[in-house]
């Protein structure tokens, strides 16, 4: 009953109570992110699977420059990555556009975290199964590691989360995810200023 209908009335309710609250943080780091990021923008929307792998597009603070070397590609991200991004991240504000994407409800509050839609087909079987509920702000994995942990180890989690969501669950989330923030912790991956990408073998 409340996967299945509860779930989404909160996801609702709360998403406009929290926008409400943040509005006018959101509008700040908007102004902040535009100059800091020399004129790449403050927002940037992204396709990524959702639920039932319906694609939608994700929208996110933009955390990094769009500098590029004499080659002409992106330069790495640890060296696009500014000093203000970096504090958004840590913080979590960057997630906070997706409130928009979860009163649409292409997301949920709480969930699997949406992952890029190249992913798709490097899944197999049993980690293709995180897709049976809306991705979330935050979720299981987010709050027992986020980019500390393999995606071995993610995925295990997304699904145990498929098998075990319910309102106690997502209030243990919520818990931990807000102790992850207070403490900025597992944000970046042991190598890496952010989660390396998924290959199909780590």
């Amino acid at each position: 009953m409340y996967k299945n209908f509860f779930k989404r009335k909160l996801d609702i309710i709360l998403s406009i109570v929290a926008l409400i609250l943040s509005g006018w943080l959101i509008v700040i780091v908007a102004i902040w992110l535009h100059f800091a990021n020399k004129g790449a923008g403050a927002f940037f929307l992204q396709e990524r699977p959702g639920k039932d792998e319906r694609i939608f597009k994700m929208i996110k603070f933009k955390t990094m420059t769009d500098e590029r070397g004499v080659d002409g590609n992106l330069l790495p991200d640890e060296k696009r990555l500014t000093k203000v991004g970096r504090f958004v991240r840590s913080t979590s504000i960057d997630e906070l556009p997706q409130l928009i994407n979860v009163l649409k409800g292409d997301m949920s509050l709480i969930g699997p975290r949406p992952l890029l839609v190249e992913y798709l087909p490097l899944y197999n079987k049993e980690q293709r199964r995180r897709h049976e509920v809306r991705p979330g702000l935050s979720g299981w994995a987010q709050c027992h590691g986020r980019n500390s942990i393999s995606w071995t180890e993610k995925f295990k989690m997304d699904v145990w989360y498929v098998d075990h969501c319910s309102l106690w669950t997502d209030i243990r989330v919520v818990w931990r995810t807000v102790m992850k923030v207070f403490s900025r912790a597992d944000i970046n991956s042991a190598t890496s200023a952010t989660m390396e990408a998924f290959n199909g073998n780590n």
